[in-house]
């Protein structure tokens, strides 16, 4: 009967264990941040009040199944590099400045908020992707991809800040 046999090459070689537990350090925290952030949208979609929140919501609604395809990315991979998903008693928030604001008219705090969200997430994931380079290009790929969808929401997010700022409504 053969044995099983390990890769030789890349990260997921023995001689790369050290490495590969970073990398799954790194890919959980991306994946709180993705589920984080798909709780923060959900709470800022449903409740802002007033006539110009409406594009907001809208746009908030439509991040949420994408940051949540991204956490499902995240945790597929983590068990492909033999990492194991963790369960909800690891989880921990840190989010604050995506909580919903005291006035549900405050429409430019949840803009801020998105902003902020996003230039973590971008940080981080760019922070993963230096990480990978020569070691791991199939997470390296995944996450390009991923910081591909925070940038636009991010710039998708200073647009209506600047918008709310022309009007001095910020």
């Amino acid at each position: 009967m053969a044995s099983v046999r390990s890769s030789s090459e890349g990260i997921l070689s023995d001689d790369k264990t050290a490495q590969r537990e970073e990398l799954l350090g790194l890919l959980q925290k991306a994946y709180w941040m993705e589920i984080e952030t798909v709780m923060s949208y959900i709470a800022n979609s449903i409740n802002p009040d007033g006539v110009r929140a409406q594009e907001i919501i809208e746009s908030l609604q439509e991040d949420i199944q994408e940051e949540l395809g991204h956490a499902q990315q995240y945790a597929s991979r983590i068990k492909e590099l033999y990492g194991v998903v963790p369960g909800s008693l690891e989880f921990s928030a840190e989010q604050s400045y995506l909580q919903p604001p005291e006035h549900q008219t405050d429409i430019v705090h949840v803009i801020k908020g998105v902003i902020e969200a996003e230039t973590g997430a971008i940080e981080h994931y760019n922070q993963i992707i230096e990480f990978c380079e020569g070691k791991d290009p199939v997470t390296q790929d995944m996450v390009t991809a991923i910081l591909h969808d925070e940038e636009g929401h991010r710039r998708l997010f200073e647009g209506f800040l600047r918008e709310y700022q022309s009007e001095g409504l910020a």
